[in-house]
């Protein structure tokens, strides 16, 4: 990890548009195995039968405790913690004092342990916190924390396995994992289970747009967990999905992974001091602004507004309430025009200056992936996450578009950069073209399988 802070860096590169346009950001790659049979096979396997995702590896866990940790949280978090007990789990985020997004993860309640709260995710809120914590540590406050990276950064094996099994028959596999009926967990609630004989702890949610279980555990009972779900799958035709596979999940539930962070104001001056600079990340993209702010999104922009509530004073509530009062945008799907894809495709393989190169099953080229999107040449909204889901043959991204968008609308998606960035990731030579897209809802899978195809 470099030494050279993000404050530095911005100094170094003129602005925080052109260090995140330029920086390179390697290629993610889950630290799974790529593929177990083939990504679409296993990408169809959580529509039409049972599959099972490893997810031990590749987030970023902040393991946290102490008396004034709760008072901490809620001081930098929209989200209420009015209920929040063990056995709970909530989507955490957190904003700058605009209202705009600082990032999101998984907050597990599981004891009143030293360790009994973990925070997963990216790394994007993780280090929000972190930083949080360490200053109130540094202030004599009883909190403390653990950061243990993923497995391309961490020495060693993880604290806990974690096995996401979900799809029409994941039921029925926990039947005969369980030797009876499925216990009734409420959504996003954890709870307490045997398999194979070691205690195991599952989160009741879905990661694909399919109702599932998170199960996990001490890393010890890894193996003999994951070899238990196998054979219990096996007469269900389970599939264990590869990191391919499983980068795709995020557009079938309509979650975005990596929303740009809210990190650059006058408030965050003293975080962008202690942040080193390659942990902020790199722009991918159509949109090119000056003003870091056109990057920017609210809550309420990205779907997150379920997690907002104004029982307690917390950092951005002010802003945030007006954010509510006057939303601009909501999250979509949009479903991208098959003819123009095979445009692009095919112009990998014919002279003169292609399109940007464009990837299966993923499309990402930075950490944030921001594409320009236009209605009768108007900019009306930023495409995100972008992929192909093989159940459905659609290619398609998570997007945020001005709120009288309505679903069945066309819009196009500006694919490509002009100019074009220094990162490695982008083909130095490219030419801009876009795409058209019908917007759907988010998560897409009724809206797409019965109008969107009934008029295709």
């Amino acid at each position: 990890m470099t030494s050279e802070s993000l404050a530095q860096a911005i100094t170094r590169a003129g602005g925080a548009v052109e260090l995140l346009r330029n920086q390179n950001w390697p290629a993610f790659t889950f630290p799974v195995a790529p593929e177990f049979t083939n990504w679409r096979d296993e990408q169809r396997a959580w529509n039409t039968t049972v599959a099972l995702m490893d997810q031990s590896h590749h987030m970023t866990q902040l393991f946290l405790g102490g008396t004034d940790l709760i008072p901490l949280l809620e001081s930098i978090s929209p989200n209420t913690f009015a209920t929040f007990r063990p056995g709970i789990a909530k989507q955490l985020i957190s904003v700058n004092q605009d209202g705009y997004l600082i990032g999101d993860g998984i907050l597990f309640y599981n004891s009143e342990e030293r360790e009994g709260l973990v925070l997963i995710g990216h790394h994007l809120l993780i280090d929000w916190v972190r930083f949080n914590v360490e200053k109130a540590e540094a202030a004599g406050k009883d909190v403390h924390h653990r950061l243990e990276g993923n497995s391309h950064m961490r020495q060693g094996p993880p604290t806990f396995y974690r096995y996401e099994l979900q799809g029409p028959a994941a039921n029925e596999v926990m039947e005969k994992l369980f030797g009876g009926p499925v216990p009734e967990v409420k959504f996003f609630h954890i709870g307490d289970f045997t398999i194979a004989g070691r205690a195991v702890k599952g989160l009741r949610h879905g990661m694909a747009g399919q109702p599932g279980f998170e199960f996990f555990g001490p890393w010890d009972d890894n193996q003999v967990v994951l070899d238990a779900i196998l054979e219990a799958g096996a007469e269900f035709g389970i599939r264990r999905v590869g990191a391919k596979a499983y980068s795709a999940t995020p557009l079938e539930a309509g979650w975005v992974p990596t929303p740009f962070p809210a990190i650059f104001d006058d408030d965050l001056a003293e975080y962008r001091e202690w942040l080193p600079a390659d942990r902020a990340g790199s722009i991918a993209g159509s949109l090119f602004s000056d003003d870091i702010h056109d990057y920017y999104m609210t809550p309420y922009d990205l779907g997150l507004g379920r997690s907002v509530r104004f029982d307690h004073d917390f950092h951005g509530r002010a802003a945030l309430e007006r954010h509510k009062e006057t939303q601009k945008r909501h999250k979509v799907t949009l479903l991208w025009n098959a003819e123009d894809v095979a445009d692009v495709v095919r112009s990998q393989v014919e002279p003169g200056i292609p399109a940007k190169f464009l990837d299966f099953p993923k499309g990402r080229y930075g950490l944030y992936q921001m594409d320009e999107v236009r209605q009768d040449d108007k900019p009306v909204g930023i495409s995100t996450d972008a992929g192909y889901v093989a159940y459905d043959q659609l290619y398609m991204s998570l997007a945020t578009l001005d709120v009288d968008i309505a679903d069945g609308s066309v819009v196009e998606v500006v694919w490509g950069e002009d100019p074009i960035s220094q990162k490695h990731s982008v083909d130095a030579e490219h030419r801009q073209v876009r795409i058209r897209a019908t917007v759907a809802p988010a998560p897409f899978h009724d809206w797409a399988r019965t109008v969107y195809r009934a008029n295709d």
